[in-house]
């Protein structure tokens, strides 16, 4: 088992030194991870109300393809269909709990699986 783990780990970085950089991939989904701010999280629920229908009104849009509530802390997961952090910021900044400063988030710009290109990549001749 050792073995396959050094090897899982060892080939990738002789793949890299030997082929061209992987293919550059565009952004098509953003990660946004939310928290609540504790210093302002104070009584949440005369806000959630219109926060759900706010979210619910983004994901009809398309612009939420999912979403999912935290299991470590207070706060929500969403895979954002739009191809800026620009644009995931200010559709979260526009919810109540974002206008209220009450719900921060992490923005991850994510797209397609770039080491996929080495499969379009002609193996060496011997």
């Amino acid at each position: 088992m050792k073995i396959l783990l050094l090897l899982a780990f060892f080939i990738p970085a002789v793949a890299l030194a030997q082929n061209p950089p992987m293919a550059a991939v565009p952004t098509t989904k953003i990660l946004a991870i939310g928290h609540i701010n504790a210093a302002k999280a104070g009584d949440r629920s005369a806000i959630m109300p219109t926060e759900v229908r706010e979210t619910v009104k983004l994901y009809l849009a398309g612009k939420i393809d999912s979403w999912y509530v935290r299991r470590d802390q207070p706060g929500v997961v969403f895979l954002m269909s739009v191809s800026t952090v620009k644009e995931a910021h200010d559709l979260l900044e526009a919810l109540p709990l974002g206008k209220a400063g009450i719900m921060e988030f992490e923005l991850i710009p994510i797209g397609p699986l770039s080491p996929l290109s080495y499969l379009l990549t002609e193996p060496a001749k011997p």
